[in-house]
């Protein structure tokens, strides 16, 4: 009875461990306990402004050329100069910003020479002023200057709202050259003239002529023909201008030869713009009893602007002389210009013709 009571009680206790056996191995072989839950921070959300990109800053530049730089406080200055076979090689011009190009008595032509940018040391010959002066020269204000006139053209020139320096009149910086035979003989310092320049017109000219920034950006490059020739006849005067690829200019020709100054040899221009424009005979005469003819310059007409090999057709309108004279394609875009000098050839509709090769 006794050993039967003792096994029972052997096999309870062997029973229970090995259910506390069980229980261990299940326990470590159980369900994994569940992972503690990570916080993570996360960053406040960074809102960004959205707004439209800034505007180019504007070039600052030179305002009858375009091309960038810091601009002299200084006024523009026309000057009147000589083109007779009797007055080359002139001096000085190639320095000028814009030349512009006019008929004078008996079909030849004589230039309207407008400085800003840059000085010559001299310039000449120099003669005396017509009645479009006024209407040239009138939107750059500041200085025009020459050797004489007949009083209305002088007044006119004045009533325009520009400074006189005349010869005539006796202001600073006139000289004759001893080489030349007069009237062919009288020259100038230009920065003598602009010494002379009162308070009320020593501002720089406002912007005439629309420029690109970039010479490949001109609207006769972008959008017109390739030419390389241009040939302009006045009566009894023929410039002609011919595309140099290698220098990126237009180079000019009288006559068939080349147009040289005693300074900067042959002349060029970046820009040459032929304006068709009315000429008509005024009341006066030179002293030779020759009728001075007078260019229209308030209107509108054909004009053909030369840039970069190219040319391309538009139409001027300049509604009065204190205005300047604005180009613009068939569709009324603006023409720009290439940044650079130009030449302006103010040339007759009835009596002159331009051909383009």
């Amino acid at each position: 009875m006794f050993n039967a009571t003792r096994a029972g009680i052997r096999r309870r206790n062997a029973i229970g461990i090995l259910a506390a056996a069980l229980l261990v191995l299940v326990g470590c072989s159980g369900q994994p306990e569940e992972p503690a839950t990570e916080i993570v921070e996360v960053p406040p959300e960074v809102v960004v402004a959205k707004a439209a990109p800034p505007e180019p800053a504007a070039v600052i530049g030179w305002p009858l050329t375009g091309v960038p730089g810091e601009v002299v406080e200084r006024p523009a200055m026309s000057i009147k100069i000589e083109n007779s076979n009797a007055s080359r090689p002139q001096t000085g011009l190639q320095a000028a910003d814009v030349v512009w190009e006019q008929m004078v008595e008996g079909g030849i032509t004589r230039f309207n020479a407008v400085y800003h940018s840059t000085l010559p040391a001299e310039v000449g010959p120099v003669r005396s002023v017509r009645p479009m002066d006024a209407g040239i020269s009138a939107p750059y204000g500041g200085l025009i200057v020459f050797s004489g006139g007949q009083s209305p053209f002088v007044q006119a020139v004045r009533d325009a709202g520009l400074q006189v320096l005349s010869h005539d009149g006796g202001q600073a910086g006139f000289y004759r050259t001893p080489d030349r035979f007069a009237p062919h003989n009288l020259y100038g310092t230009p920065q003598e003239f602009l010494d002379q320049a009162d308070d009320s017109h020593s501002a720089p000219p406002p912007e005439q002529f629309a420029f690109a920034r970039t010479a490949e950006a001109a609207s006769a490059v972008t959008a017109g023909t390739a030419a390389g020739s241009i040939a302009v006849h006045f009566p009894q005067a023929h410039p002609g201008w011919t595309w140099d690829a290698g220098q990126g200019l237009w180079l000019r020709t009288e006559d068939g030869a080349p147009a040289t100054t005693s300074d900067t040899g042959q002349l060029t221009a970046v820009n040459v713009v032929v304006l068709r424009v009315d000429v008509v005979t005024t009341s006066y005469t030179d002293p030779s009893g020759a009728s001075v003819p007078e260019t229209v310059m308030a209107g509108s007409g054909e004009a053909v602007v030369a840039t970069g090999g190219r040319t391309i057709t538009g139409t001027w309108t300049k509604p009065d002389d204190a205005s300047p004279v604005t180009l613009t394609t068939a569709d009324g875009a603006v023409i720009r210009l290439a940044p650079g000098n130009t030449w302006v050839e103010l040339l007759p509709t009835s009596t002159g013709s331009i051909s383009i090769g």
